[in-house]
């Protein structure tokens, strides 16, 4: 059941809440910045709210990532983590381990979001962006979610994986399922999560034979030259990066791009600055929506292995904690007008990738993708604007991940 509202209490996890959570996270900060509560899913766990205080818990290697140290019932039916990913083998993933595992397969899987490797990407990313936007630039209307922030990277995330162009709508059909049912049916994910599993599982036998450039060639090549990765491994590294790798990026366009078309000023001073060849106020723009409205809400599950304090709050060990990067991003006691959109931002060591050993891997493409998105959406269709009332769109449901289900715009046929 949602939180129940106790005196000023705000009250968590309704669809109100969803649309704009900013104003309860800020009452938590104020009064409870370190917050029991009972989650939709029935699970009770901490909620970590002011940003020195998430700063700590994101580093603290007290908390571990592995949902071993809780509920072994919780975990199988799918009320912590990604449902279905135990019964699909899909464990032993970034998400849910601790060193040294884990610094073993950071390790792996961190070659493929060098500096160089993610500038050779480029282009590919904008081809993608520019085919996206050519596809519905001449109707003078789109969703941007539907059919510009979802597809473009779910496409990049398959090319870099190595999955063939004649599969990768499949990955898209199924990437869609796991969307549309977060935060409602669990079923639904839990069987995209198969689905994908079992495709992933071909695809690793398939490449053994036909080993490429990509990141799954990659894996299979450090499987087979003594770094001890095994199939399973494999495949739950692969399925980790396509589902953190399309929905954080989704959700940073899609909110992203509300944000601007919500505060036109601000919006404004970017597209002058793109019109004069810079991207310097892109480059702080897109850490600043990351800060501003980010794309993960809550960072992904904790569990205390050892009793710990958490601003002045003792954490009993097995208790699960959540770290709401939404809430210590909009600190005021780390950011200056936290509540305004500032895309100059210089001070910003937002946590929008999170801290410590578990910093997203991927944020150099993120960024990469974020920009081209955002930069070439305000370039070719520069007059784009919100076509529905801000009151009627709707949020996806789900504990960690912040993003519209829809985002209707209008503008000049080009």
């Amino acid at each position: 059941m949602p939180d129940q509202p106790h005196a000023a209490h705000p009250q968590l996890f309704t669809w109100e809440f969803a649309a704009d959570p900013y104003p309860a996270y800020a009452w938590l900060r104020e009064h409870a910045p370190v917050h029991r509560t009972t989650l939709p899913s029935g699970v009770d766990a901490w909620l970590v709210t002011r940003y020195a205080d998430a700063r700590q818990a994101l580093a603290d290697a007290r908390l571990s990532k592995n949902p071993a140290h809780h509920s072994e019932q919780a975990h199988r039916s799918g009320r912590v983590g990604i449902p279905g990913e135990r019964q699909a083998d899909l464990m032993t993933h970034l998400l849910n381990i601790d060193p040294p595992d884990h610094t073993r397969l950071r390790r792996l899987v961190s070659k493929a979001f060098t500096p160089r490797r993610v500038a050779e990407f480029e282009p590919r990313v904008r081809e993608i962006t520019d085919r996206l936007i050519d596809s519905f630039a001449a109707r003078g209307e789109a969703d941007l979610i539907h059919e510009f922030a979802f597809p473009l990277p779910i496409y990049a995330i398959c090319d870099l994986l190595g999955v063939p162009a004649e599969d990768q709508d499949d990955l898209r059909d199924w990437a869609g399922m796991m969307i549309r049912h977060t935060g409602g049916k669990r079923g639904g994910v839990g069987r995209a999560v198969k689905q994908i599993r079992g495709y992933l599982a071909d695809l690793i036998h398939r490449k053994r034979a036909d080993l490429g450039d990509d990141l799954i060639s990659g894996l299979i090549r450090a499987s087979d030259h003594g770094e001890h990765l095994s199939e399973n491994e494999a495949a739950a590294m692969a399925f980790i990066l396509l589902f953190a790798g399309f929905e954080t990026t989704i959700n940073l366009i899609g909110n992203g791009m509300y944000a601007l078309l919500r505060n036109p000023d601000q919006r404004a001073l970017l597209q002058q600055s793109l019109g004069r060849g810079e991207s310097a106020l892109l480059e702080t723009g897109i850490e600043e929506l990351l800060r501003y409205d980010g794309p993960v809400e809550l960072a992904t599950w904790r569990f205390a292995t050892a009793p710990l304090a958490i601003g002045g709050v003792d954490i009993p060990v097995g208790d699960p904690v959540l770290v709401v990067l939404a809430a210590a991003d909009r600190d005021p006691a780390r950011f200056a007008a936290e509540n305004t959109l500032d895309l100059a931002r210089k001070d910003n060591p937002h946590l929008g990738f999170g801290h410590g050993i578990h910093y997203c891997i991927g944020a150099p493409l993120a960024r990469l993708e974020g920009q081209r998105a955002i930069g070439s959406l305000l370039t070719r269709l520069p007059d784009v604007r919100l076509a529905a009332d801000p009151a009627e769109l709707r949020w996806r449901g789900g504990l960690i991940m912040r993003g519209l289900r829809d985002l209707p715009v209008s503008f000049t046929p080009r």
